[in-house]
């Protein structure tokens, strides 16, 4: 009999791990008849009593692995750890917020039957705020304009993998992890389901603005090099108007000297706009080498404070 895992990542998720944990396996009891299922939940540093939940119901079910940081790593360390721990022959990612409705997943694993290796979900509607919608769908516009692969518009992390997909992606061992880029870069046989996102069970999200634009970030400098290339094309584009520039200066001093205007405000101007610029390079550079930093380092991508389970999986990532 075959296994499906899924994998939880939690961070202060105390109002919503009961809910989300009897609506899973009510979810997924026509499936107990086929396949042994278990369900993996990593405690991403929670400050609540989201552990303490877990262990209860670790203490009562035997299928349910509790994973426990020894600090917040992170969403996307949290489901890489998870996939580290699980045994499923498919594995299926979901946020632990409800927004991600459990029934769908069985839709996942319907088109994995059907012989596909990664199933990923796509969001049809959201129930999210105009800035959030606004935000993503700029982020996707953008991403898949200058991404090197191809990244489905509108999905997260929500998805099936088949076990080849997981070990293939466990050689992946970069700090800064774009899962959903990682995946697409993977290949196999790839499909999606349609959904409509439901609202945030409770609770308050753990994207907020600033780490949604940490995530971004990531997700263009994993996959792209559209920002570096952009640099050296504002570059000439620069000199290009510099050169310009001197020559209007020239054309002017030789043969309309009298409409000449003494002054500084042209040449303040010039170099705010090209100390502006510089900067704005630097900081691009800058984003590249400081991962560039902290992948040399080479430390581990998480460390584990304790596993609760009934059988004790594999040690620490």
């Amino acid at each position: 009999m075959k296994t499906i895992s899924y994998i939880f990542p939690i961070y202060n998720e105390a109002e919503n791990i009961p809910l989300l944990y009897e609506t899973v396996k009510d979810v997924t009891r026509p499936l107990t008849d086929r396949y042994k299922l278990q369900f993996v939940f990593v405690n991403d540093g929670s400050r609540d009593e989201s552990l303490e939940q877990l262990k209860q119901i670790q203490e009562q079910d035997p299928s349910v692995v509790v994973v426990d940081f020894a600090r917040n790593y992170g969403h996307q360390i949290a489901v890489t750890a998870g996939i580290d721990y699980a045994d499923g022959d498919a594995i299926v990612i979901m946020d632990s917020d409800l927004q991600d409705p459990p029934r769908v997943s069985l839709d996942l694993i319907a088109k994995w039957e059907e012989g596909f290796d990664v199933v990923y979900a796509i969001r049809a509607s959201r129930k999210d705020s105009l800035f959030k919608r606004a935000t993503a769908h700029a982020f996707y516009w953008l991403l898949h304009s200058v991404a090197d692969i191809h990244i489905p518009r509108n999905t997260g992390d929500f998805r099936l993998i088949d076990r080849r997909v997981a070990e293939e992606l466990k050689r992946y061992t970069e700090r800064n992890r774009f899962l959903r880029g990682m995946v697409s870069s993977i290949g196999f046989k790839q499909t999606g389901v349609y959904f409509d996102r439901d609202e945030r069970n409770a609770g308050e999200t753990g994207y907020p603005l600033r780490r949604m634009w940490a995530f971004a970030l990531d997700g263009f400098f994993s996959f792209s090099s559209a920002p570096l290339k952009a640099i050296s094309r504002l570059g000439y584009g620069m000199a290009i108007l510099s050169l310009l520039g001197a020559l209007y200066a020239l054309t002017v001093k030789i043969f309309f000297p009298e409409t000449v205007i003494d002054g500084w405000t042209f040449i303040v101007i010039s170099v705010f706009l090209v100390g502006g610029i510089q900067l704005i390079m630097l900081g691009v550079l800058g984003g590249y080498i400081g991962r560039i930093y902290t992948e040399v380092q080479n430390r581990p991508l998480y460390s584990v404070q304790d596993v609760y389970a009934a059988n004790s999986p594999r040690a620490n990532g």
